[in-house]
């Protein structure tokens, strides 16, 4: 598995690099080629953060965790990376990866603007939305790690977004228009 690093308000030392590198290679076992991890070390006053996407097949896989202590943040991020993998696994061996129109990688690499305002909107994210059936969209939610995910319902050819619920079940909205 190759891992790249980037650092920000930090420095990536050779040490953190080589533990990240370490502890991925957990979960290497779970991936039948060889593919990439984008790896984010940052510093926020006392919290430590890592940020670890891995894009594969088309599908995005993505965790996040931040504590006091970056070598603690590593692990609880490799851990959480694991659990989604296992958890997910079963859907996707049941699915053609080759037929899936996941995202990539590069179409969630979004542009941000951040615009000033009153207290209004702060930030716009522009991303490329592909048609998929609601349970390919759940998928792509859940391994990107988000509670909600927009996308192009490949029937009915609308925007719709599907959200995790607070009772674990899904929530569907659909456009209607006047």
């Amino acid at each position: 598995m190759k891992v790249s690093v980037i650092a920000k308000n930090t420095t990536a030392t050779p040490a953190l690099k080589e533990m990240m590198e370490k502890k991925l290679s957990k979960i290497k076992k779970y991936f039948n080629f060889d593919v990439e991890a984008k790896v984010k070390f940052s510093v926020q006053k006392d919290k430590q953060r890592v940020e670890v996407t891995i894009p594969f097949n088309g599908i995005i896989l993505r965790a996040e965790e931040e504590t006091e202590d970056m070598y603690k943040s590593i692990d609880l991020v490799v851990n959480k990376l694991e659990r989604r993998i296992r958890k997910q696994r079963t859907k996707l061996s049941k699915r053609s990866h080759e037929s899936l129109r996941f995202p990539t990688y590069e179409d969630y690499n979004e542009k941000d603007d951040v615009v000033e305002t009153n207290g209004k909107v702060v930030k716009t994210k522009k991303f490329v939305i592909k048609p998929m059936t609601i349970d390919e969209a759940v998928l792509q939610m859940e391994l990107l790690g988000h509670n909600f995910f927009v996308y192009e319902d490949a029937d009915a050819n609308k925007v719709s977004v599907v959200y995790k619920r607070n009772d674990g079940d899904y929530g569907l909205l659909e456009p209607e228009y006047i």
